[in-house]
């Protein structure tokens, strides 16, 4: 044979081994992509786990000693039994979430307004005009709220004495805590869900409380913390509705939070 049919031969030769190498490369960086793809949105999996805490504070008691109106804001004087302000809290349960350098404190929310953190038990505070509805509740270090029938006070003042809505005390109610505001990537791996429940119980079947996520839902069964998983940074919506054993909304002027909305920064 001539040395031309060797040389076309060898041609074709390699041109045969070129694409078969191209052709597994595509085929591996496709296989790659999706594993990527796919470990991607298995890590942003939206999911809502229970937070089982450790430490039991029963003994803790926080109570309204006094609120005086002082100019155009009220001076507010609570007194904290067997609980230490401005201390860290000592678990390690902090570790899972955003904690507070400043230490241990009082969420006080006013009318199911993002509540203001506390660190001192008396301070002064702005009321509207008319009838505010103020939750106060000892909080941890890693803002979660002590659970116990003495860690919270509750009180309505009609300010300028003025009556703007109806607040019966002894009704079902659900006050919004946590999430809140801007958390940094690292605190967003796990974000706090928390609230405060008043004369009600949650169980499979009976009340719950419906969890909206950025649209996704959620129904929460027993009355502790969970931990938000799998948010990727920027804005995201949540809302918290007490719902009964068939769904329907129970009425109440807080027991439908409407949409909060928190910030991830990158």
């Amino acid at each position: 044979m001539n040395s031309s049919f060797y040389s076309k031969n060898f041609g074709i030769l390699v041109f045969m081994c070129l694409w078969m190498s191209c052709t597994t490369n595509s085929k591996t960086d496709q296989t790659t992509e999706k594993v990527v793809d796919q470990i991607e949105k298995e890590n942003l999996e939206l999911k809502l786990v229970p937070f089982e805490v450790t430490e039991k504070i029963e003994a803790a008691e926080l109570s309204l000693t006094s609120s005086e109106k002082k100019d155009s804001n009220y001076a507010f004087a609570y007194a904290v039994k067997n609980y230490e302000l401005k201390s860290q809290t000592q678990q390690t349960q902090h570790q899972h979430c955003a904690n507070s350098s400043k230490g241990q404190h009082i969420h006080f929310i006013v009318n199911n307004s993002p509540y203001k953190a506390k660190y001192e038990s008396e301070f002064d505070e702005t009321l509207e005009s008319g009838t505010n509805v103020v939750l106060a509740f000892l909080s941890r270090s890693y803002h979660l709220s002590v659970k116990n029938t003495k860690a919270f006070d509750l009180s309505v003042i009609e300010n300028d004495d003025v009556k703007s809505f109806d607040f019966d005390s002894d009704a079902q109610h659900l006050f919004y805590s946590r999430p809140k505001g801007v958390y940094k990537t690292e605190d967003a791996k796990h974000i706090l869900l928390d609230f405060y429940l008043l004369n009600t119980q949650l169980s499979e079947n009976g009340n719950k409380v419906q969890v909206i996520i950025d649209g996704q839902e959620f129904f929460i069964t027993k009355w502790m913390p969970y931990l938000i998983e799998g948010l990727s940074a920027g804005e995201h919506t949540i809302s918290i509705k007490l719902i009964d054993k068939d769904n329907n909304f129970i009425d109440g002027p807080f027991n439908d939070s409407g949409e909060r909305v928190i910030s991830i920064e990158q």
